[in-house]
C-alpha cells in the first residue's frame, strides 16, 4: 500500500491537462462517467465567462485501469483543451491585480506574465475536479458522501436553515439551481446582483458549504501537525485559486461565545461507529485533529475574480506608468464552480485519510480493515 499522492500538470491554453493519482487500491470498479459529470459540474453557474462555451471537458484514462478496475498502479488522466492557443497568446504588458502575475514575474525575473498566469489559472483546477471524482469513489463505497453548496453570493445570503429545510431534496435542489443552493428563493436576487456586477464590469465572491457525511471517527491525528485533519482539509481549500477563508462548524463565531456554548457534550448513542456521539456539532466533526464521526462541516470564502472588464490601476513594465489592467475573457463569478473543486480537493485529502488509516492494496484488504475497526469501536 502506498500513500495517496496526486499530481497536475498543464497550462490554461496548452495542448491539455494530465493528472497522476498513486496510491488508489485494486479492485476499485471505477464510474468514469462520473469524472466527465462532475467536470460538466465545475462548468456550470450563472455568471460564468466564454471559456465555458469553448470548453467540454472529457477524461481519458492513460493508465492504472484494465477491464474497469483499478490495478492499484498509478491512475494517469488526460484532459484536452480545445482553447489551445498558447503559442498564439501575445505577452501581456503590465501584471493584473489580484492575480499570479506580478508575485510570479517577480520570482521568476523576467517581465513575461503569460509565463505565469498560464500554470496559475483556475483552468488547471479541471484536472484535479477529475482527480477528486476518482478518489471520492473509495470513500463512497465505505458509506461516506460530500456535498458542497452555496450559501452566500455577493454579501446576499441564502436561509440559514437551507440544508435543514432541503432534506432529502438536496440533490433536486441543488441540480435545479443556477447557483447550486438550496435555497431557491435566492435565485432571482443573486441573478440579478450577477448581472448588476456584469453590467459595470465588476465581479463577485461569496461562501459555499461543504458536508461530509459517514466519516468514523479517528480518522486524522494528533501526535504531529502534519496529521491533524483540520489543517490538512484547511490547505486542500486554501490552495484553490481565489479562496481566502475557511471555516470548520461554528468557525469564527466560536470565538466570540463562551466554552459553554462551543464545546459539544459527549452522549452514549449506539450506531455504526460505536457507543458514542456528540450531543451537538459545533465543532463541524473535527476535535484534535481527527474526525469525531459527526458530519464535516467547513464554509469557504472565495473572493472575486481578479480579472475585471473595466480594469484596475496597474503599472506598464516598459514605461512606468500608471494603466488600467487588461481584460480577456473572464468570469463574472464562479462560486458555484469553486464548490464543486472544493468536493475534490476535500475528497482527495479525507481518502487520503481513510487509507492510512485503512490502507490495503487491495479494496478488499481495505474493506476487512474498516470492518476490524468498527467491530472494536462497538467494544470500546
Amino acid at each position: 500500500m502506498t500513500r495517496l499522492v496526486w499530481t497536475t500538470a498543464g497550462e490554461s491554453h496548452g495542448a491539455a491537462l494530465v493528472g497522476i493519482l498513486e496510491g488508489l487500491p485494486a479492485g476499485i470498479e471505477l464510474d468514469l462517467a462520473r469524472l466527465d459529470a462532475e467536470l460538466a459540474r465545475r462548468q456550470q453557474g450563472y455568471g460564468r465567462g466564454g471559456r465555458m462555451k469553448i470548453e467540454q471537458d472529457h477524461v481519458r484514462v492513460l493508465s492504472g485501469m484494465r477491464a474497469g478496475k483499478t490495478l492499484g498502479s498509478p491512475l494517469a488522466l488526460l484532459i484536452e483543451n480545445r482553447d489551445h492557443t498558447i503559442e498564439k497568446l501575445g505577452v501581456p504588458t503590465s501584471a493584473r491585480p489580484g492575480h499570479a502575475d506580478l508575485a510570479g514575474c517577480q520570482k521568476l525575473g523576467e517581465r513575461d506574465p503569460r509565463a505565469v498566469l498560464e500554470r496559475a489559472s483556475a483552468r488547471e483546477t479541471a484536472m484535479r475536479t477529475a482527480l477528486g471524482a476518482a478518489a471520492r469513489q473509495v470513500l463512497e463505497a465505505f458509506g461516506v458522501e460530500l456535498f458542497a453548496h452555496v450559501v452566500e453570493l455577493g454579501g446576499s445570503a441564502a436561509r440559514p436553515d437551507a440544508w435543514e429545510t432541503a432534506g432529502e431534496r438536496r440533490a433536486q435542489l441543488r441540480a435545479a439551481s443556477a447557483f447550486a443552493a438550496l435555497d431557491p428563493q435566492v435565485e432571482e436576487r443573486w441573478i440579478a446582483a450577477v448581472d448588476a456586477a456584469k453590467e459595470a464590469g465588476d465581479t463577485l465572491g461569496g461562501i459555499f458549504e461543504l458536508r461530509v457525511c459517514g466519516l468514523p471517527p479517528g480518522l486524522g491525528g494528533y501526535q504531529n501537525a502534519g496529521e491533524r485533519l483540520t489543517g490538512r482539509v484547511g490547505a486542500a481549500l486554501l490552495s484553490i485559486p481565489a479562496i481566502k477563508g475557511v471555516e470548520f462548524g461554528l468557525g469564527f463565531e466560536a470565538a466570540r461565545r463562551r466554552g459553554s456554548e462551543v464545546h459539544d457534550a459527549i452522549v452514549r448513542r449506539d450506531g455504526p461507529h460505536g457507543r458514542f456521539g456528540r450531543a451537538t456539532n459545533r465543532a463541524g466533526g473535527l476535535e484534535g485533529g481527527m474526525t469525531t464521526g459527526e458530519e464535516l462541516v467547513v464554509r469557504v470564502a472565495m473572493k472575486p475574480i481578479s480579472t475585471l472588464r473595466r480594469g484596475l490601476e496597474t503599472v506598464d513594465f516598459e514605461t512606468g506608468e500608471s494603466v488600467l489592467s487588461t481584460w480577456q475573457r473572464s468570469d463574472v463569478t464562479s462560486v458555484p464552480a469553486a464548490s464543486v473543486v472544493g468536493e475534490a480537493v476535500v475528497a482527495l485529502e479525507l481518502t487520503r485519510a481513510f487509507l492510512e488509516r485503512f490502507g490495503g492494496d487491495s479494496l478488499e484488504q481495505v474493506r476487512s480493515a474498516h470492518a476490524a475497526y468498527l467491530a472494536e469501536l462497538a467494544r470500546l
